[in-house]
């Protein structure tokens, strides 16, 4: 399959690269991302899969068994982008010198917490030496895996375990940090936002775009979790709607270091309609809670004109 060529029924139906039997919860949107992500690997080319420690890791990971149908490598939270580094370094050398065989693939998943805290230096070091491999971040919004504390990647006002809502207190205050604009600020060939949305299109064209673009690349996922955003496991797929149709989390992608819109809603949600369904925003619809839904949508059109204007800029 060529890049940018997209068949649902024939991409469903490749062979799954993450075995059934982990032990992921049921709505989770790092599994779904996962597979989505593998999918885009081309048939007869191998793969090595690193993974930050996190939910996804302690899942599908208990030595010496794992879920994965690739080579797989089970990293601290701070070094999934050193380690996926040196073995695509080594790979390199083995091959030049005859010892190696086949084409490999270089991708390793991480958590926000291991991403956009933990693992942002070693991460920024892979970036900016451009190793060819694809960093993908599940985007869940929180440390869920050791009990939902917040992290730079939680959105403002969330409730979690270190932000619990209460008489003094609304939830987080600062807003989520933009991970996709600074690694794309690292000058490497591919970044992409992405997310679940209806046949998968969009998360696969930019994870084969990724995985056969040469160099360093990355997508970030927004993953919700059905235990820390606090909805209904079958929701998922409604909430990663919502959150594109209201434009907390556009999709787009820089090429090359040219800006891409990549959707453009007809008619773009209130915030009211992505934060409402989830329980860890229940506190912003009580009375007197109003200035901070308008906060909340003043920094979300904030954030959508400027991704505007650098798209616009390099039409």
């Amino acid at each position: 399959m060529s890049v940018n060529a997209y068949n649902f029924k024939e991409t469903m139906n490749k062979p799954e690269r993450l075995a059934p039997g982990h032990r992921m919860c049921a709505g989770c949107g790092g599994t779904i991302a996962v597979r989505s992500v593998l999918r885009a690997l081309h048939e007869g080319d191998k793969a090595v899969i690193g993974n930050a420690t996190g939910c996804l890791e302690v899942s599908t990971f208990m030595y010496p068994y794992t879920a994965y149908e690739d080579s797989f490598i089970h990293n601290a939270f701070e070094n999934a982008g050193a380690t996926i580094s040196g073995v695509e370094t080594a790979y390199n050398v083995l091959k030049r010198k005859g010892k190696i065989e086949g084409t490999y693939k270089f991708i390793t998943f991480g958590g926000d917490g291991g991403t956009y805290d933990i693992g942002l230096q070693s991460l920024s070091g892979a970036m900016e030496r451009n190793h060819d491999f694809v960093y993908v971040c599940y985007d869940n919004g929180a440390y869920m895996n050791t009990g939902v504390q917040r992290s730079s990647a939680t959105p403002m006002y969330a409730d979690t375990t270190t932000t619990p809502v209460g008489t003094k207190s609304v939830g987080k205050m600062q807003n989520r940090k933009d991970l996709a604009s600074i690694i794309a600020d690292h000058d490497v060939p591919y970044v992409a936002q992405t997310t679940l949305l209806g046949n998968f299109k969009d998360i696969y064209t930019k994870s084969e775009k990724a995985i056969y673009t040469e160099g360093a690349c990355f997508l970030n996922v927004m993953a919700p979790c059905p235990r820390g955003w606090k909805y209904p496991t079958e929701d998922i797929m409604e909430i990663c709607r919502l959150g594109v149709e209201t434009c907390y989390w556009p999709l787009f992608e820089v090429d090359h270091g040219k800006w891409i819109l990549n959707y453009e809603p007809k008619k773009k949600l209130p915030i009211e309609d992505f934060l409402r369904p989830q329980g860890r925003f229940r506190h912003l619809f009580k009375k007197g809670n109003e200035e901070l839904i308008e906060q909340f949508q003043s920094e979300v059109d904030r954030r959508w004109e400027d991704l505007l204007f650098k798209c616009s800029r390099d039409r």
